[in-house]
């Protein structure tokens, strides 16, 4: 199943692994199929909103217009 009503094409399908909620904004991992976890950083009011919750299954949609490489 892939998302297409919006413009997204970089779509990750897994389970929800942990949630650090904090007062405002919370993070949420997602565990995908391949094993990498995706962590977003979105607010605590629409994690409660979607009712995420860890195991639940969702999609991770990642749109970024910048991506940074520092050298360690």
């Amino acid at each position: 199943m892939t998302i297409t009503a919006i413009n997204v094409r970089n779509q990750f399908r897994g389970t929800i692994k942990e949630i650090i909620e904090g007062p405002v904004v919370s993070e949420v991992d997602v565990l995908t199929r391949s094993g990498d976890v995706v962590t977003s950083v979105i607010t605590t009011r629409s994690v409660k909103e979607l009712g995420l919750e860890v195991g639940r299954e969702v999609v991770a949609l990642v749109k970024s217009t910048e991506v940074s490489i520092a050298t360690l």
